[in-house]
């Protein structure tokens, strides 16, 4: 799932040939929490004691993390001694983050929590429900969110709601769904819930480890959002296919079969397009809107990213499924050619409709579209959310560049030292960046222990 948000860069925006139609939202009606510059116990108060029903549900804020060294792909392509271009022509792939022997998945999502909670002024008692979506298991029994409650024990909140979800790389728009429906529903208690997504993708020295990579998002969910999970027009596609699994425990690595999994996820892609047209169509015609929902309605489509030329595919995919459903296309109007890249801005982003494809090997899919408020003035809940990631650049700026060695032998340490007792991580951790959370030690009963670099 993190690959989905961490893609948005590649996002492409669609080139529309027809007068932009206009679907608003009814006005938001931004609660106390979306309005403060900060997130307090006092807005939630607030939300549990309103008698209207949460309004505008969906992502109030953001945090990313990614680990602080990569590596360059077209050094990896000369040290695997495969043709130029394979893996970063061919697999659309430029630099992959790794992760050193002193993180796991728990540092991760102790990090990217720490830093939402503390760059969004939250307190700890605010968050009712805390789920994470991973496919990086360490313990078959003691869940990741379980690790994360040692971040509230200050604040003697340990009334927080939510567990593990896990398949593949589905589980974060899983936590998504369950979080927002949990805000939605008779369990609501007027509080947040915050999703984490999080996993270490590593492949065996082979064709799939350029695929890998490391990170993790926080979100926050709640009513008044900026970014508002439409209702009722979800396409969801499940079945059972071996594409890609990991059955060996003691191992980090999956077995992948890599072109029925690309198969896999094209059909996947195919029927949740289709149902996700049905559905909103259907709404659209109970209020009089008589046409065919297209690519066109779109204003942004963020993919699930198992390599990047995947996505430049799916956009092309959607787009000829829209051009098959059509009763007599134009092929002479320019409707399908082209798309042309995004820059992020919040006018530009202010009202438009988000769709989102999640895919998760196994197989679980699911295409989801996400409204943007209207109001995009200085700060207001967007501003706000897309000024938090603002120094996203310069903190992939700030990485340190490996060497292609140097990677190979951290992938062997992590290897090796998987599941190790009476461990401590190797390597310096000087180079992790300030304020992340790392694996101290593991002891004789496989317990962990977690420390946090200064800020």
């Amino acid at each position: 799932m993190f690959r989905l948000f961490s893609q948005t860069r590649r996002c492409l925006q669609v080139k529309r040939a027809l007068k932009r139609q206009e679907w608003p939202l009814r006005p938001a009606h931004l609660t106390a929490a979306a309005q403060q510059a900060s997130f307090s116990t006092a807005s939630v108060e607030h939300l549990s004691r309103s008698d209207s029903w949460p309004k505008d549900v969906g992502i109030l804020a953001l945090e990313v993390y990614f680990p602080s060294q990569y590596v360059e792909q077209v050094e990896l392509e000369k040290y695997d001694g495969v043709e130029a271009g394979k893996y970063t022509l061919g697999l659309g792939q430029k630099q992959m983050g790794f992760c050193s022997a002193h993180e796991d998945i728990n540092s991760l999502c102790l990090t990217v929590v720490q830093r939402l909670v503390e760059r969004s002024r939250l307190s700890w008692d605010s968050i009712g429900r805390l789920e994470v979506g991973t496919e990086t298991i360490i313990d078959k029994s003691k869940a990741v969110k379980t690790v994360l409650m040692q971040l509230f024990q200050d604040s003697g909140n340990t009334d927080v709601e939510g567990i593990d979800t896990t398949n593949a790389c589905y589980g974060g728009t899983a936590s998504l769904f369950n979080s927002a429906d949990w805000v939605e529903s008779s369990s609501w208690d007027g509080r947040y819930a915050v999703v984490v997504c999080g996993d270490i993708a590593v492949y065996a020295t082979g064709n799939a480890r350029p695929t890998g990579g490391a990170g993790a998002v926080a979100m926050l969910v709640g009513p008044g959002a900026p970014l508002v999970l439409e209702r009722g027009v979800r396409g969801t596609h499940m079945e059972h296919v071996y594409d890609f699994y990991k059955p060996d425990l003691a191992s980090e690595y999956p077995m992948v079969d890599g072109k029925l999994s690309i198969q896999c996820y094209f059909r996947a892609l195919d029927q949740c397009y289709s149902i996700y047209r049905k559905k909103i169509q259907s709404q659209w015609q109970k209020v009089g809107v008589d046409k065919p929902f297209t690519l066109e309605d779109f204003q942004f489509m963020i993919f699930h990213t198992p390599f990047c030329k995947l996505v430049q595919k799916s956009v092309g995919r959607m787009m000829l499924n829209d051009f098959l459903a059509a009763p007599n296309p134009d092929t002479q109007s320019g409707l399908y050619k082209g798309l042309q890249a995004f820059r992020y801005s919040a006018q530009q982003l202010a009202g438009s409709r988000i769709g989102a494809f999640s895919y998760g090997s196994g197989l679980a899919a699911s295409l989801f579209s996400m409204r943007v408020s209207q109001d995009a003035a200085p700060g207001s809940p967007l501003d706000k959310l897309l000024s938090s990631l603002s120094d996203l650049q310069t903190r992939l700026d700030a990485r340190k560049q490996v060497p292609p060695e140097e990677f190979a032998e951290i992938m062997k340490q992590r290897e090796e030292s998987h599941h190790l007792v009476s461990h401590t991580p190797q390597g310096s951790k000087d180079d992790l960046f300030p304020g992340t959370w790392y694996l101290e030690r593991v002891d004789d009963k496989h317990r962990r222990q977690y420390a946090r670099r200064p800020l």
